[in-house]
């Protein structure tokens, strides 16, 4: 799961919501970070990384993962997280009343209220994210070329994310299809087990 994913699935709260997008940049023991959040963001961190070990080892996802597989080979799975975020915001008011844009919006101003929280990687390319409004645009294939894009920039190691955009518009139909089963499932896991994250 990407962003926009990880953030839905937090609770309707401001901390949730700024760790489950901080469970991308905090890495290790979650003790160590014991003195840097109060535990509703420890909570949200957790969340994330429990989203994350579900997705990585359900059958939809891996799925769709051999869908693009021979083209985006070892980061196939990256690829669908940021398709996963596509169809999320595509579908948007399938699984939210409120609006994308509303929801956004209120993320981006609870990153600025928080930003002496940031790590200083998130502090670098969060104006970035805020004027370009990343979550989105999530919404069309052209954000989703740019991201990829973006990304494919920031790996080091030789990949083919400038042109996954094309996998998603080749196999669109079928990962819809797997997002859509996939997603109110994973959903369903985050309800139950969110007391014990």
């Amino acid at each position: 799961m990407n962003y926009l994913a990880h953030l839905f699935l937090a609770e309707n709260t401001p901390k949730s919501r700024l760790g489950n997008f901080l469970g991308d940049f905090v890495k290790g023991k979650l003790e160590r970070s014991y003195d840097l959040y109060n535990r509703e963001i420890i909570k949200g961190i957790s969340t994330h990384r429990q989203v994350d070990c579900f997705t990585d080892r359900h059958e939809i996802y891996l799925q769709s993962k051999r869908r693009i597989i021979a083209d985006q080979g070892r980061f196939s799975g990256i690829s669908i997280d940021i398709f996963y975020d596509h169809f999320l915001a595509k579908n948007w008011l399938s699984f939210s009343q409120e609006k994308l844009e509303s929801f956004a919006d209120n993320f981006y101003k609870i990153l600025n209220r928080n930003q002496d929280l940031l790590p200083h990687k998130l502090k670098n390319f969060f104006p970035k994210m805020v004027a370009e409004n990343w979550l989105v645009s999530y919404r069309t294939i052209e954000g989703i070329r740019v991201t990829c894009g973006r990304l494919a920039k920031r790996i080091k190691r030789k990949n083919r994310l400038l042109t996954a955009h094309k996998e998603l518009q080749q196999n669109y139909s079928e990962l819809e299809s797997d997002f859509l089963t996939f997603f109110p499932q994973l959903i369903g896991y985050v309800e139950t087990n969110r007391h014990i994250f």
